[in-house]
């Protein structure tokens, strides 16, 4: 791969090249597609999307808009330092073609912001619920009638590949979706492959799946314009990763393991003494002892620690990426970036943690639970009413279910397997309070 093959500024229907060179400073085209995410409806939706900590009324428990934000903002550190040395490292990307480190902070910025737009409601139990509905719920009545890789899109419903199909889908008017730069698709694609086969390999990018068959020709075009490594033979389609994707993971990495981490300190589900443990593991060649005696609160404690293990593990990360540069570009690094972290051992002794203390407490498996019937309930309403009315069998009932449908949700679906998709996508982007007064509206139980 090479560096101004995967800086791609083209988008989805451009019929000539836009050169980086020829860019307006004031509105660089990486910076568009950040905008255009940031104020979409998907994007909104997010706040009131869980991270971990279900319908919290607390002021600092984050939701997944307020981790996509700090995800960007580790993102775009990553980026510009990186790309300060990829820039140092080959001069003819700057003298040749004009990029700048900050490109490389914008690209990652970017698809960060996005990463998990494409998540369902009530956290990843949400994509759970979706495959479940197929595999073992009333959905397995129609294995019978799609394709296996179709089939294996439902069961392993997925949210990186449902926020690739919210990035470029397109529908009346709104051709390409948010039309967002083939550089930034491409940091976005962690898993650039199809739902089968399943996990063939150990490489990081084969860990899950990154495009649904309906999106399949533009994935490949995106990924072959910007000469990405194809990794599969026959009709199966995957590819080496985008090297700045290994950035976006990182970012998210870095802020779950430590964010979600002061989540459950400032909840009371992990205790003080335990997290300082923790997180000086982290930071004891960067404390500022003197500094950090002044501080007298717990949160003004947790906070500063947090800021130094953030800043500790972004260094890192650069480090490892900038070691392993040659091997990236020529698609040789299956691994996350965090997997080989000087701190890898620090970095899973804390996830270890927030999984007993917070990811498996109370609060988050009866939001699980609740989430589960939720959707499944919403998913065979609409499925059933979406596809009586195909064959022309709606009842009343039936009628009714689909006025709930926002207007832009009204397409026509002859597919059996693009009907599946397009109600899973629209569950998909409800909110949890959405979702919630959904159900209970279906159900009679919402409140006048």
């Amino acid at each position: 791969m090479n560096w101004e093959q995967l800086l791609s500024l083209k988008r989805q229907g451009d019929t000539s090249k836009r050169l980086r060179i020829e860019q307006d400073e004031t509105r660089l085209g990486f910076e568009v597609d950040y905008d255009r995410i940031i104020f979409s409806a998907a994007f909104r939706s997010l706040q009131d999307k869980t991270q971990v900590i279900p319908l919290s009324k607390t002021d600092f428990v984050h939701t997944r808009l307020t981790h996509s934000l700090e995800v960007s903002v580790v993102g775009r550190s990553l980026g510009r330092l990186v790309g300060k040395k990829i820039i140092e490292k080959y001069p003819y990307l700057k003298e040749v073609h004009g990029y700048h480190m900050n490109d490389f902070g914008a690209i990652v910025a970017a698809a960060s912001l996005a990463h998990d737009i494409g998540n369902p409601p009530f956290g990843h139990s949400g994509e759970k619920a979706i495959g479940e509905y197929f595999s073992i719920g009333k959905g397995q009545q129609f294995r019978n009638q799609l394709t296996d890789k179709q089939w294996q899109d439902l069961i392993d419903f997925e949210g990186n590949a449902n926020g690739f199909s919210v990035l470029t889908a397109s529908r009346p008017g709104i051709e390409g979706g948010l039309r967002i730069s083939y550089a930034t698709l491409g940091a976005f694609m962690k898993y650039p492959k199809e739902s089968l086969p399943k996990k063939p390999t150990q490489n990081i990018a084969d860990k899950k799946y990154g495009f649904f068959q309906t999106d399949k020709l533009f994935f490949e075009e995106v990924a072959k314009d910007m000469g990405m490594i194809a990794n599969k033979s026959g009709d199966d389609i995957g590819f080496e990763r985008h090297p700045l994707a290994y950035l976006v993971e990182a970012a998210d990495d870095i802020c779950y393991t430590i964010i979600d981490f002061e989540d459950g300190i400032n909840l009371g589900l992990v205790s003080e003494d335990y997290a300082l443990e923790y997180l000086i593991k982290l930071v004891k060649d960067n404390i500022g002892v003197s500094k950090y005696k002044t501080l007298t609160t717990k949160e003004d404690r947790i906070s500063y620690l947090r800021a130094l293990a953030i800043g500790t593990l972004i260094n890192d990360a650069v480090s490892v990426f900038i070691e392993n540069e040659e091997a990236i570009m020529a698609g040789n690094f299956p691994f996350a970036l965090t997997d080989k972290s000087k701190y890898k051992a620090q970095m899973d002794d804390i996830i270890n943690l927030s999984v007993k203390k917070i990811y498996q407490s109370r609060e988050v498996i009866e939001k699980e639970i609740v989430g589960y019937e939720i959707i499944q309930t919403l998913l065979d309403k609409f499925i059933t009413a979406f596809n009586n009315k195909y064959e022309g069998k709606a009842s009343n009932y039936d009628k009714l279910i689909l006025k709930m449908l926002p207007e832009k949700h009204h397409l026509d679906k002859t597919n059996l397997y693009e009907r599946l998709l397009h109600i899973c996508h629209y569950v998909s982007l409800l909110t949890d309070g959405n979702a919630l007064e959904l159900f209970e509206t279906i159900n009679g139980r919402k409140k006048s």
